[in-house]
């Protein structure tokens, strides 16, 4: 992997992993307001701190590069998550997928330039 596809990498995976942190923090400090979304979503509530979990865990296994597998399934879990994320607020006509669909395209630049390492 040459230098710049390693900054590619490294500026891909920072910014989606700041997303997906900041994601999680605001599902555990600031519950109320993400109860209020996810109904307005149509989504259940009893899943907003499992979701910040694994939001953390995601970024854990994408950062450590620990197990292949481990680091696929991630990708895979933040993938459904931002693709169901954009759906959801299309559907309901709220304004608010443009962050989906940016995760998305920062998810598939660090999965491309990761599977490069």
């Amino acid at each position: 992997m040459n230098k710049r596809d390693k900054i590619i990498y490294w500026i891909a995976t920072g910014l989606l992993s700041a997303m997906m942190l900041m994601s999680a923090g605001m599902y555990i400090f600031n519950n109320d307001t993400v109860i209020t979304v996810f109904t307005k979503l149509g989504f259940p509530t009893f899943i907003i701190y499992p979701l910040a979990v694994a939001k953390i865990l995601g970024v854990i296994a994408i950062l450590s590069n620990f197990s292949r597998k481990l680091t696929e399934w991630a990708y895979a879990g933040f993938f459904f998550d931002f693709v169901l994320a954009a759906a959801a607020h299309i559907a309901i006509k709220d304004g608010e997928e443009m962050g989906a669909f940016v995760a998305l395209a920062l998810l598939f630049v660090s999965y491309i330039f990761g599977r490069k390492r």
